[in-house]
């Protein structure tokens, strides 16, 4: 039997993070461009829902703003994967957010009930832009970093996401309490102006943009270098079922629904003090709180084990499939809202596991040259799933299907794409003996 591939082996510690920023600036600009955006995104999506609220009176209003945060990731891919494997991705990323920075400082014009329409368009365009940012700033990142850095990387990326959460979801609310509304765009648009700058400070080489043709217009609505990506993922099978794998995480949609209907309804705290509302919203929090701190402390344990071996990373993945299936089982019979937080925490340490590991993966075995239609598509399946994942929770809810029954079903759900990726990994294990045994 042939050795397992590797790409750099070596033992990941605290350490490691702290010694990559320092030495790479590249990465650390990276790194710091996505602390401010992110960040700045958080506060500026509670302030949109409260606008869309306020203005509306209407849930569906929100509803609605949700999935155009979703959706364009999945229409804009194509053409998004196109352009990253044509243009300098660093020029990309900043162009995105350059024109993002636009588009949230004309947030400001929605002034009243009449205006409430622009939000929607706005929307429609600022997710677009971050249809060709994410997939650009996944592509660059094996052109700055080592094999044996990639990994860390992505940890560092996934941990930086969840803080980013638990800080922009707790103190957005504040920021816009004290400062205002319009105060919280202003600040979110000069955050996508400082990526930008950030990002323009990076110094690497991008050997596809030299080798590629010119970008025109009319290969932006040319399928035939998507189809050319789609043969080539195709023809490799670690890919095949590796760009699917972000797809196959069903409970990331329904999660935003379950924790919140549970939160209310189920965990609701009723002490002295504490109005029905504020106890809902307690309730909420703690368990976004849990799934914060799962999705944090998950690829920081996942990635010591699993170093660089191509093998552990894919079984990584079938590990967090089945960790979130067994978090949401449980968390759908949970008696009290530590125990339904724990659950959370469980299963979305499994779920920031995949996404981390599956990233990593895609990076290490992606040519250059087709990484950019690689993660536009590794995107856009997954936001798909997300959204019809979402909507499906939504509607067993309203069809009066309790919070807890639907999250055991989203846990048991989680077993398919489970056994499909076991059956793969056995076959490819299989095929690997077989030329042994002549």
């Amino acid at each position: 039997m042939e050795p397992e591939p590797e790409h750099g082996a070596l033992s990941i510690s605290l350490a490691s993070y702290l010694r990559l920023l320092r030495r790479n600036s590249n990465l650390r600009r990276l790194w710091m461009a996505q602390i401010v955006s992110e960040i700045g995104d958080w506060f500026y999506t509670l302030s949109i829902y409260t606008l869309l609220l306020q203005l509306t009176g209407r849930a569906e209003s929100v509803a609605l703003a949700l999935a155009l945060q979703v959706l364009p990731q999945t229409l804009a891919g194509p053409a998004a994967g196109v352009v990253n494997d044509r243009l300098r991705r660093k020029h990309v990323m900043i162009a995105a957010d350059l024109v993002r920075c636009v588009i949230v400082l004309s947030m400001l014009l929605v002034r009243s009930r009449s205006m409430v329409w622009l939000v929607y368009p706005l929307l429609l365009a600022e997710t677009s832009m971050t249809a060709f940012f994410e997939p650009a700033r996944n592509a660059v990142l094996p052109n700055i970093a080592s094999e044996s850095e990639v990994l860390i990387a992505n940890t560092l990326a996934s941990t930086t996401w969840s803080v980013n959460l638990m800080i922009g979801a707790s103190v957005g609310g504040l920021v816009a309490a004290f400062v205002g509304r319009d105060a919280v765009f202003i600040l979110n648009a000069l955050s996508f102006l400082a990526s930008a700058v950030l990002i323009r400070g990076m110094r690497f080489d991008e050997p596809h943009a030299k080798s590629a043709p010119p970008l025109r217009t009319r290969d932006l609505v040319d399928f035939s270098p998507v189809i050319e990506g789609i043969r080539y993922i195709r023809s490799h099978p670690t890919l095949l079922p590796t760009v699917f794998a972000k797809a196959g995480e069903l409970m990331v949609g329904p999660s935003w629904v379950i924790f919140t209907v549970m939160g209310a309804n189920e965990f609701a705290f009723h002490r002295a003090g504490i109005d029905p509302a504020g106890g809902a919203m307690l309730g909420m929090s703690i368990l976004l709180g849990g799934r914060g701190l799962g999705a944090l402390v998950g690829p920081l344990i996942a990635a010591r084990w699993a170093g660089s071996h191509d093998h552990r990373l894919r079984l990584g993945i079938l590990l967090g499939y089945l960790i979130i299936a067994t978090g949401y089982s449980i968390l759908g019979v949970s008696r009290t809202v530590w125990m339904a937080a724990a659950c959370a925490m469980l299963a979305h340490a499994g779920g920031s596991t995949v996404w981390v590991f599956s990233t990593t993966l895609l990076q290490l075995n992606t040519e250059d040259r087709f990484r950019g239609r690689v993660f536009a598509a590794d995107l856009g399946l997954g936001c798909l799933s997300f959204a019809v994942t979402a909507y499906a929770a939504g509607f067993l809810l309203d069809a009066g299907f309790s919070a807890r029954s639907v999250a055991v079903t989203t846990g048991l759900a989680m077993l398919i794409p489970a056994a499909l990726l076991a059956s793969l990994l056995w076959s490819s294990r299989t095929r690997e003996r077989l030329p042994d045994a002549g």
